[in-house]
């Protein structure tokens, strides 16, 4: 039907916590720890529908993003214009990768990471 929501475990829940809701402005639904877990879990909506779940973990093993391996290989947000997506970014002190055209849409689209480096993509509709 559709995905239900993505969940993504950072290194530094206070650092990824603020890049999700204040840089890309994501929506706090709900933040709850987890004692027994010893894991936070915050529940974010883009527009008031639930996109991501952020875990936190002690010590989670790290993931190998780049060069192209094997998993998930990147989130992929839909935005009006990717000119001012990428400017926003950059003013925020975000580094942005320069915006390609897809090759088979001819939609303008680029990439950013995570505090984590899961690499980020921005594709304007």
């Amino acid at each position: 039907m559709k995905i239900h929501h993505i969940a993504i475990i950072c290194s530094d829940y206070e650092i990824s916590k603020k890049f999700y809701t204040e840089i890309l402005e994501l929506n706090v639904i709900r933040e709850v720890y987890r004692e027994e877990r010893q894991s936070y879990k915050l529940d974010l909506a883009i527009d008031n529908h639930y996109v991501i779940e952020l875990f936190s973990f002690p010590d989670p093993p790290e993931r190998p993003s780049r060069p192209e391996s094997c998993g998930l290989r990147h989130l992929a947000f839909s935005v009006e214009n990717v000119f001012d997506q990428r400017q926003k970014l950059i003013e925020k002190g975000i580094v942005c990768e320069e915006i390609r055209i897809d090759e088979f849409t001819g939609k303008p689209f680029f990439f950013i990471q995570d505090p984590d480096q899961l690499p980020l993509e921005f594709y304007e509709m």
